[in-house]
């Protein structure tokens, strides 16, 4: 698997939207959402294609192992014959063979167990990516749902209601860029929470170290 793949995949799964944040200004948000799901699909469609590759492979040194199994457990029998007929010698070349044959042997069990590693790598790849493009389809639809709203829905008049319809939906795609990205105050709705929103993330984040020392604290005294 190339190394750009794997690169692509953790930059997806750490933060989908991140590398669109220079386009957030220029795109609408369904847009900007829009855009991460597909570059979501081509990734997924990449290292399916990769996985196909290393299935082949995978597929094919299990044929060879198996070849040469069959053959090295052959011409174990035809040594004992070439022992029981006093042929030295030809007994001599089977072991020789055998002994070729396990070496080889080695090294393809080394790069089937490299295959299967690769193989189980790329299938969590594809788990994490489906995940992540369920995630933000949700987050996509949620934004839609909010712009959806009937006129009138929030008591006011259509065109206050209209403008109260825009700054939510605002409003839901900055959340979606903070919780994404750790960057708020990129929508023009949220400027006056950009720092109350840090606060919760960073109060977020001190609960989560909190917990895990505790912990860690509470297994080191019941040792």
């Amino acid at each position: 698997m190339a190394d750009s793949i794997a690169t692509r995949v953790s930059r997806i799964i750490t933060g989908g939207a991140h590398a669109l944040l220079d386009k957030a200004e220029s795109l609408a948000p369904n847009a900007l959402m829009a855009q991460s799901i597909r570059e979501v699909e081509l990734v997924i469609a990449e290292v399916r294609g990769d996985l196909g590759k290393v299935e082949a492979a995978k597929h094919l040194l299990l044929s060879q192992v198996a070849k040469l199994n069959a053959e090295h457990e052959s011409l174990g029998e035809q040594v004992e014959t070439a022992v029981t007929v006093q042929r030295d010698d030809l007994a001599a070349v089977a072991i020789g063979r055998q002994t070729d044959i396990e070496d080889l042997l080695l090294v393809l069990q080394k790069s089937l167990h490299e295959q299967v590693e690769q193989s189980k790598e790329l299938e969590s790849y594809i788990v994490a990516l489906l995940a992540k493009k369920r995630e933000l389809e949700q987050m996509l639809n949620d934004y839609l749902s909010t712009l959806a709203q009937p006129p009138g829905a929030s008591g006011l008049p259509d065109s206050a209601g209209r403008q109260v319809r825009v700054e939510d939906a605002e409003s839901s795609f900055a959340r979606v860029l903070a919780r994404e990205t750790g960057v708020v105050g990129v929508t023009g709705g949220l400027n006056g929470d950009a720092g109350k929103l840090k606060a919760l993330a960073e109060m977020q984040r001190n609960n989560r170290i909190a917990e895990r020392l505790a912990a860690l604290k509470a297994a080191k005294s019941g040792q």
